[in-house]
């Protein structure tokens, strides 16, 4: 068996500052640790329950299955506030048939990110015996 003690999602973006401006400026995900020099440097952002490492150059971007879900409190908000930003919103929040609110979004080089609000009688949130 192994023993995970830590995870993260690792992109490598075709133009690394413009990611990191996307990611630590519009999206405001705080910085966990920042490694190497120059313009292709490390930086690990906090992911909640998990963090996202964008670091080195790639010349393609991303394949497209490669998909980020954030869960947010508000999605609302989020959107309202992403959109004053110039953020790509690929879809405005829309409550599924599932009952999770989603609203998605693109980085610069096309990653779709899932922003994802769990309403309070949704069964996510349910726990039996507490």
């Amino acid at each position: 068996m192994v023993h995970v003690l830590s995870s993260r999602t690792l992109l490598t973006p075709t133009d690394p500052e413009r990611s990191r401006t996307f990611y630590g400026e519009k999206l405001g995900l705080s910085v966990y640790r920042e490694f190497g020099t120059g313009p292709e440097r490390g930086t690990v952002y906090f992911l909640g329950g998990g963090f996202l490492e964008v670091s080195g150059r790639s010349e393609t971007p991303p394949s497209p299955p490669v998909r980020l879900w954030l869960q947010v409190d508000d999605v609302t908000a989020a959107h309202k506030e992403l959109d004053a930003k110039g953020v790509d919103v690929v879809r405005p929040p829309v409550k599924e048939p599932w009952g999770l609110i989603e609203m998605w979004i693109t980085d610069p080089d096309g990653t779709r990110i899932a922003l994802v609000e769990v309403p309070a009688d949704h069964p996510m949130r349910y726990r039996p015996g507490i």
